[in-house]
């Protein structure tokens, strides 16, 4: 089974650790035509669209069509969640000398696709049930994967330990804090104590239901 250490998983350990109290710098700001604002660099509502519906296209030619979309319901907001940390992990890597290579990436897909004795279908299949990552994406997902676990390395932990997830949370939140992260109230309220989006604090954005929609923002 493909490892989900990226990212995304980052992003599920600091939901499981989080307060009901969000505490954080939220909208800003405004940034027309922005999902979000990392730093200087902006993450475009169409940027955000376009990896949502390569994923949207991916689940609807999967044979568990109907149950990925169903489990999907905020593809919008994990998906900037993920753009928004990739841009923070982009940031901390440089800061401590991390590099990844072309052919570390290349190296750690195959090693991924022996699990699944080659077949590229079910390889992608996989990635795209655990992390919801279309095809495409794929090279993207081991790159920050490669970057999570050399952060992790250069924080002194072993990778993929309880002990290392929770210093390199505490690590992009901080680096996080620094760039500051502005996310258009529509998809949320970023969250710097666990470097994640979670509910928006604006009274006046109506937050529908996954039962009412499949994604609000799709």
């Amino acid at each position: 089974m493909v490892r989900r250490r990226t990212a995304v998983s980052i992003a599920a350990a600091a939901l499981l650790a989080a307060s009901p109290a969000l505490t954080a710098c939220g909208s800003g700001p405004a940034h027309p035509g922005a999902a979000a604002v990392v730093g200087d660099q902006k993450i475009t509502v169409s940027t955000l669209q376009h990896q949502v519906n390569q994923v949207r296209d991916a689940q609807a030619k999967s044979p568990q069509a109907a149950q990925l979309t169903s489990q999907s319901g905020k593809l919008s907001r994990q998906t900037l969640t993920m753009l928004v940390q990739s841009e923070v992990i982009d940031k901390a890597a440089a800061d401590a000398g991390v590099t990844v290579s072309d052919a570390e990436v290349q190296q750690m897909h195959a090693q991924a696709l022996q699990q699944f004795q080659g077949d590229e279908a079910q390889f992608e299949q996989a990635v795209l049930e655990q992390a919801q990552v279309a095809p495409s994406g794929i090279d993207d997902y081991f790159r920050t994967t490669l970057q999570v676990n050399k952060l992790e390395q250069s924080l002194g932990y072993q990778p993929g330990s309880d002990t290392a997830t929770e210093a390199l949370v505490a690590a992009l939140a901080k680096t996080s804090k620094s760039l500051g992260v502005h996310v258009n109230p529509r998809y949320g309220t970023w969250n710097v104590k666990q470097a994640v989006i979670g509910d928006t604090k604006e009274p006046w954005v109506v937050t529908k239901s996954a039962s009412a929609v499949a994604d609000p923002t799709a």
